[in-house]
């Protein structure tokens, strides 16, 4: 499906960002990921993406340097020639209720999860303007649209990926450019793998399925919306969530 086509995944190297980034590359990307590290984590997912036969790079790159990102993706173009997908997902946490919140918790977390998604937009939409197509798919969450006690900074970073995937949309439909959001839900990650059998009870009563979902289910939303068959779909959200939030 996507023979002929590189990615550029951020966050790339575990969780979910790790599954989008072997899905695009089953489907026949090549794929350059992109992390603050480097690492064994690093490292292994190079490995197992061109085990898949698929050309593979790793560039350390924090997103929320604007510096260091359009460096990272001007390397991105001169190993694999172009870039055709790119997926916003590195993001962090630091959550706290609101009176306990320093700034500059609130900040970084805004910094690295919505002004990162608009250093990495910024950096990759000139070559997408020139090629004239391109796919960009942010990882928002359900949180940004729903809120969620002890993460105003997060879901605030997490609703303005929204705004900012709506506006890119409405910018750049005309360049054969899409723009869209998949908004996961609880999803089993080492985080979730963490809690209690009283707080993970309490988490699955609240999603309609009950299950939590997996990095795969988040990764088929982002494969859907980046191949040629959704282009068409452009501004969208689409929740992965297993029902929680309708």
């Amino acid at each position: 499906m996507f023979d002929g086509k590189v990615a550029l995944v951020t966050g790339g190297t575990r969780g979910i960002g790790r599954a989008i980034a072997l899905k695009l590359a089953a489907e026949g990307a090549d794929v350059a990921v992109f992390a603050t590290k480097e690492n064994d984590a690093s490292k292994a997912i190079v490995e197992e993406i061109e085990t898949l036969g698929r050309k593979a790079a790793f560039f350390v790159c924090n997103v929320a340097d604007a510096e260091q990102v359009n460096t990272a993706v001007s390397g991105v173009i001169g190993q694999f020639g172009r870039i055709d997908i790119l997926v916003n997902n590195a993001g962090i946490t630091k959550d706290m209720l609101l009176l306990q919140m320093k700034e500059e918790d609130f900040d970084s977390v805004v910094d690295v999860n919505l002004k990162g998604c608009f250093h990495m937009i910024k950096a990759c939409i000139r070559p997408f303007v020139k090629q004239r197509y391109g796919r960009i798919i942010n990882i928002s969450s359900v949180v940004g649209m729903m809120g969620n006690v002890g993460q105003a900074n997060y879901a605030a970073s997490k609703a303005g990926i929204i705004g900012l995937t709506k506006s890119v949309a409405k910018e750049y439909a005309a360049k054969e450019i899409t723009c869209n959001a998949v908004a996961p839900g609880y999803i089993q990650t080492e985080m979730t793998g963490a809690l209690s059998e009283q707080a993970a009870e309490a988490i699955l009563n609240q999603v309609p399925v009950k299950r939590y979902g997996t990095p795969e289910d988040v990764a088929n939303a982002v494969s859907f919306l980046a191949a040629d068959t959704a282009s068409y779909i452009t501004g969208e959200v689409i929740k992965v969530d297993g029902g929680m939030y309708v």
